[in-house]
This record gives C-alpha cells, sequence and structure tokens, in this order.
C-alpha cells in the first residue's frame, strides 16, 4: 500500500512537471520574439552614442555554454574543449537592453560558433530572425563578417581588457574596441542569466530534452523581469556604463575560427561597411 501511494505521489509531479515545463516553452515563444524596429529605446545614453556609429546594429549575437548531463557514450561529443565538464551550446540574439530576441539551445559543446549559427539559421524550423538588408548583428571573431553579421577584424586587438594598458591606435583597432563597447552588451545579459539561475551551472540529471527545456526557460524569465521592468538588483548590478568586463569564455572562443559559406558578395559587402566605419572613426580622432 505504502509503495503504490508513493509510486502514485512520483507519477504526479511528475505530471505537474511536465505540465509546468510546457506551459513555459509556451510563455517562451511570447516573450523571446524578434527585435522591435528601434532596438535603441531604452538603451543607456552610451548605448546611443555608440549607435550612431553602428545605425544598422539592431541586437548582438553570441553562443554560451551550459552544464549539461549526458550518457557516458554521448559524452565526447559534449566535454568543453579540453575540460571534462559537458556542455550544451546555446546560441542566443538580444537587442541593447539586454532583451534576448532569439535562443536556440541543445547543440553539443565542442560544436564551433560559427557552424552552430550556420545550421540555425538555414533550419527551416529553427524560424531564425534574420536582418532586414540593410541592418546586422553583431558578433565576435568567432564569426564570419557578412551580410546581416558584423565581426570585428581579426588579427587586431578586440577584447576590452585588451585596451586598458594601451588605446586603440590603428583604424582597425579603434574600430574593433568600439563594437566590442556595444556587443559587449550580449556578455553582460549572459552574466545576469548566469548568475540569477544556479542551475545553468550545475544542471540536474534530467533527460537530455527536459535540460534544453529548461535553459529555455530561464531565458524567458530573464526577458519577462527585464520586460515588465521589474526592479531588479543584477540588472541594476549588469546596467552600470563603467561595467564593460569581457567574460572571454575559453570555452566559447579559444579554438580557431572557419569561415561560412555565405556567398562572397555577401563578406565583401560587409568588409566594405566595416572599412567604411571604421576610417570614420579613425578620422574623427
Amino acid at each position: 500500500m505504502v509503495k503504490r501511494r508513493f509510486q502514485h505521489s512520483t507519477e504526479t509531479i511528475h505530471r505537474c512537471f511536465h505540465e509546468i515545463l510546457n506551459a513555459m516553452m509556451n510563455f517562451a515563444r511570447e516573450v523571446i520574439v524578434p527585435t522591435s524596429s528601434n532596438p535603441f529605446a531604452d538603451a543607456s545614453d552610451r548605448h546611443r552614442r555608440l549607435k550612431q556609429i553602428f545605425p544598422g546594429a539592431i541586437g548582438a549575437l553570441d553562443g554560451t555554454l551550459v552544464y549539461a548531463v549526458v550518457p557516458n557514450d554521448q559524452q565526447a561529443r559534449y566535454r568543453g574543449r579540453g575540460k571534462g565538464d559537458c556542455f550544451q551550446n546555446v546560441l542566443g540574439i538580444c537587442n541593447f537592453d539586454m532583451i534576448f530576441t532569439f535562443v536556440w539551445a541543445g547543440w553539443e559543446g565542442i560544436a564551433h560558433d560559427s557552424r552552430v549559427l550556420k545550421e540555425v539559421a538555414f533550419n527551416p524550423t529553427s524560424s531564425f530572425p534574420f536582418p532586414p538588408p540593410d541592418k546586422y548583428y553583431l558578433c565576435d571573431a568567432a564569426y564570419t563578417n557578412t551580410r546581416g553579421f558584423m565581426a570585428p577584424y581579426r588579427n587586431t586587438r578586440y577584447w576590452l581588457a585588451d585596451f586598458r594598458r594601451q588605446r586603440a591606435l590603428t583604424k582597425e583597432e579603434k574600430f574593433n574596441h568600439t563594437h566590442a563597447q556595444l556587443r559587449n552588451v550580449i556578455e553582460r545579459a549572459y552574466g545576469v542569466l548566469k548568475a540569477r539561475f544556479p542551475i545553468l551551472k550545475q544542471m540536474a540529471p534530467y533527460p537530455f530534452p527536459i535540460q534544453r527545456d529548461i535553459v529555455i526557460a530561464c531565458f524567458a524569465i530573464h526577458n519577462f523581469i527585464r520586460k515588465w521592468n521589474i526592479h531588479d538588483q543584477l540588472f541594476m548590478e549588469y546596467d552600470e556604463e563603467t561595467l564593460f568586463a569581457d567574460s572571454q569564455d575559453e570555452e566559447t572562443h579559444s579554438q580557431s575560427v572557419h569561415d561560412m559559406e555565405w556567398g562572397s558578395h555577401s563578406i565583401e559587402e560587409m568588409a566594405i561597411l566595416r572599412d567604411e566605419i571604421a576610417t570614420q572613426l579613425m578620422s574623427n580622432n
């Protein structure tokens, strides 16, 4: 009798858990939506000044790693690069108010950022929000500088910490420094997310599809708090204009970069635009 009651209670808990998670997935579809036509409406004065330099920017794109629990026979694909722990790779886009406008979770931890973007962007089921022709997302050097995605100059100082001892000198460095200041919004958004939800750093051993849904649910709650202007200490801390620290997540940025096959014309078009912005920055100083 006791065993039967225990089994019934366990089944009830599991059923309630799945119902709550399904409700959260529906909620996520409502609060994680593409950016508005004016992504700087509620941005800080500093971001508005940076916006004048990147008038076509509608958000920042990057990947991050979330702790995962996977079966032994699958762990090789999910291990963090050179480390023993396992991770799922998450692709996110946020606007300049730290609100995520797109999230795709569940990729293997060893997958390179550029591969994840390419597979997700051209997956017809992902509903990836490609920018309008005159707009683009800011992304780091792990991605190809091509139409819709503006990356920094490679083989040139980029991370904000690189400029603390010596100011930017060349036009490429000036561009990279300014680009990093604006793109850093997604690093800060990930910082808020992981500080709020410790489970993203030590996931419970649920089946992997549930782990993926938990990650998306965390993004949804993050957006809800931000969108409804709920007074929140974490957002206040990461909102500080002086807070431009780099995360430089080793797992997501340390391996070599591979270009994606976006097409030579698209790559050339964005290279010209990047050079124009860099030249203008140089002439203004």
